[in-house]
């Protein structure tokens, strides 16, 4: 009905290509516009402004003989002030811009190690645009912004890579065991060693104790009881120890059997035994 009475409408974020008997004439923008197609004008067709999106998947090879697939992400729209030059001169947009991502991916990806194509996409991200960005402008077209959004290695090194991850992190998780138990068994050593030590420093206390109430005894004793001589003394105090002693053993519901001599004239025997044994420990130290 626009063309009948010679109007036609442009929508927002688009412009118009208007010819003249086959011959580019004008852009028209937004808005309505009046075309007299008796006089020859006519709309060759319309060009959309707004930002678009081209996803290119590109299959190349790594210096380290991977193969990859690369899938880059180009954001791009037409310039409004180079209208003509985005509508005539290329017939498919696309196209052209996927051919130069190829161009720059196959020309930069296998110059780096698989490693390395992950930690320098953004490198290879800006090396796309600003080739892209280059050939395109000639056209009429900018280039928004380029973006790597997918590295993804053949299926085979997938599984590799993520095989090498795990033996690693089990091998660290391993050495973190050993030098976790090592620290263990050196704290049991230093516990055993301090614990011995409070045990001997027990065992001297107490030797000194008994020494010091022995020595108290015999004093007492011999002062009491007139006519006693120290060795007297010393006797019955190995006698009442010996008893002791026997009666623990006797006692005791687990002891293994002892077979000792006993007899009145066995007692002092081990009297005699006792105070040679501890003479002789005083002599050798």
């Amino acid at each position: 009905m626009g063309n009948l009475f010679c109007c036609v409408q442009v929508d927002q974020s688009t412009v118009a290509i208007k010819e003249r008997f086959g011959k580019f004439d004008d852009v028209l923008q937004p808005g309505c516009h009046c075309l007299p197609w008796i006089l020859g004008s006519q709309l060759a067709g319309h060009l959309s402004l707004r930002v678009q999106q081209l996803d290119v998947r590109c299959e190349t090879k790594t210096k380290d003989n991977v193969f990859v697939n690369v899938v880059a992400s180009v954001q791009y729209r037409a310039l409004a002030n180079q209208a003509s030059d985005a509508f005539y001169k290329l017939s498919n947009t696309e196209g052209q811009i996927q051919a130069y991502v190829f161009d720059v991916i196959r020309a930069s990806v296998p110059r780096l190690d698989l490693d390395d194509v992950f930690k320098q996409k953004n490198e290879i991200a800006k090396a796309v645009e600003d080739e892209v960005e280059k050939a395109m402008s000639t056209y009429g077209y900018e280039i928004v912004q380029t973006l790597i959004v997918d590295i993804e290695p053949d299926g085979h090194v997938k599984r590799a890579m993520n095989e090498i991850n795990a033996a690693a992190r089990l091998r660290l998780a391993a050495n973190e065991k050993a030098e976790a138990g090592k620290i263990l068994q050196i704290k049991r050593a230093e516990g055993e060693a301090e614990s011995r030590y409070l045990a001997g420093l027990g065992i001297a206390r107490q030797r000194q104790a008994i020494v010091d109430g022995l020595r108290d005894s015999v004093l007492g004793f011999s002062e009491n009881v007139p006519g006693t001589s120290a060795k007297d003394v010393m006797d019955l105090v190995l006698i009442t120890q010996y008893f002791d002693t026997m009666k623990e053993i006797g006692a005791a519901s687990k002891s293994s059997a002892v077979f000792i001599p006993h007899g009145p004239g066995s007692i002092r025997d081990v009297a005699s035994q006792i105070r040679e044994g501890l003479l002789q420990a005083s002599s050798a130290s």
